[in-house]
């Protein structure tokens, strides 16, 4: 096995010895026959600190992310649509506009983000959207509010793939997914703390605006310095983590090798090169196809439940502040499913049943509304229940990963 740094290899063959030191660490020093298991120790400290010095940063930019995306629900209970006079269909289409962009740009995205690299292009395309999020707080206009939510599209598009490509440059296999079920709970817990954030955001009069501009103003700036922190403290591969002594930045990086098994390494990432070969067996994959569709099939009522429930509670006939308060429950409760889900996946290795089993349980209470007289407390106990397909979307990337 290739020596970790500190120690001198061995000549080879009349080769002379060097140290470790010399050796560039994004390569593959390994040599055939090498493969052994690193120390459990030294993988469990590895693993602390990359927890302790990025989950805590892309848990915060993605909560902010979807805070961003959906304070437009909680502002159109502060004014937003009679101050824009958004009449008829106007507001659904500026919520689905959004999507348009978002789409088109996740996997251009992560092109780039191999290229610049994942600390410093997560970090820049969430400064970007937090700029556009404080716009969307100036609109005057109904033309405003579809560019604004356009630009916030395609400014938000590369970061989910972005993050499940970037965690998979630091983290096994077996590792992944408990990660990644931390990374998704912000969303539900954007909701939860989104709601109570808008409540009192919408209190505020000053200079002319009233109430549900500073929802946009705030959040888009606490977003824009959070953002601009992360810049500088996100590293691009193990080899870069600051916090890792030089021994442990070899082991980081050897270990993932040792996973690989046709998975994607850091120094794979960074090395390989554009394919259309690549593109099209991506494409036409039926795992590929497959996980498409169920991830098409759970944002539905996902994104559904983010972007209405403001509005479903108000409808019900609770005031705006009481509205924004009662959107915490919910979200709540489905932060703590991902979190319980994601860690029984990590624990048993398996992704698959876990999804099929949460999304049958799901599945039986997404019936049409008019279908059935509800009261008020079999809405609430519908809210709940709807709160369960959240939790299959950190398996579901775990499985593609």
């Amino acid at each position: 096995m290739s020596d970790p740094p500190g120690y001198t290899t061995a000549a080879h063959d009349g080769e002379k010895a060097v140290g470790v030191d010399e050796v560039d660490y994004k390569k593959d020093v390994t040599r055939p026959g090498d493969m052994i298991e690193t120390d459990p120790a030294l993988d469990q400290r590895i693993t602390r600190k990359l927890d302790l010095h990025i989950l805590p940063w892309i848990f915060i930019l993605w909560l902010l992310a979807f805070i961003d995306r959906s304070n437009i629900g909680n502002a159109k209970l502060d004014g937003l649509v009679k101050d824009l006079k958004l009449t008829g269909d106007k507001y659904n289409t500026a919520l689905a506009v959004f999507y348009i962009l978002y789409v088109l740009v996740d996997i251009p995205s992560n092109w780039l983000l191999k290229i610049v690299g994942g600390g410093h292009w997560l970090s820049a395309i969430a400064i970007a959207w937090g700029i556009v999020g404080t716009a969307m707080g100036g609109v005057k206009s109904y033309g405003g509010l579809i560019a604004c939510r356009l630009l916030l599209g395609a400014c938000e598009g590369g970061m989910f793939g972005g993050i499940i490509l970037y965690l998979s440059m630091f983290y096994k296999r077996h590792q992944l997914m408990f990660r990644l079920g931390i990374f998704y709970c912000a969303a539900p817990l954007s909701g939860a703390f989104g709601g109570l954030l808008a409540t009192g955001l919408s209190k505020i009069n000053y200079h002319g605006y009233n109430g549900w501009p500073w929802i946009f103003f705030v959040e888009g700036a606490i977003t824009i310095v959070v953002a601009s922190v992360a810049f500088f403290f996100l590293p691009h591969t193990p080899s870069q983590c600051k916090f890792l002594s030089h021994e442990e930045q070899w082991h980081a990086a050897h270990r993932l090798r040792l996973d690989l098994h046709g998975a994607s390494s850091a120094e794979q990432v960074e090395e390989e090169h554009f394919s259309w070969t690549a593109v099209k067996l991506s494409l036409f994959n039926v795992n590929t196809i497959a996980m498409s569709l169920n991830f098409f099939l759970i944002l539905i009522p996902i994104y559904s439940f983010s972007l209405f429930l403001p509005s479903i509670i108000s409808g019900l006939g609770y005031k705006a502040v009481h509205a924004q308060l009662l959107t915490v429950p919910p979200n709540f409760l489905a932060f703590l499913m991902v979190i319980g889900v994601s860690f029984l996946s990590d624990r048993i290795k398996m992704r698959g049943p876990l999804i099929l089993g949460r999304r049958q349980l799901s599945s039986n209470r997404l019936y049409p509304a008019n279908r059935l007289a509800q009261t008020r407390h079999q809405i609430r106990r519908d809210l709940l229940r709807r709160s369960r397909n959240v939790p299959l979307l950190a398996p579901r990337a775990g499985l593609a990963e």
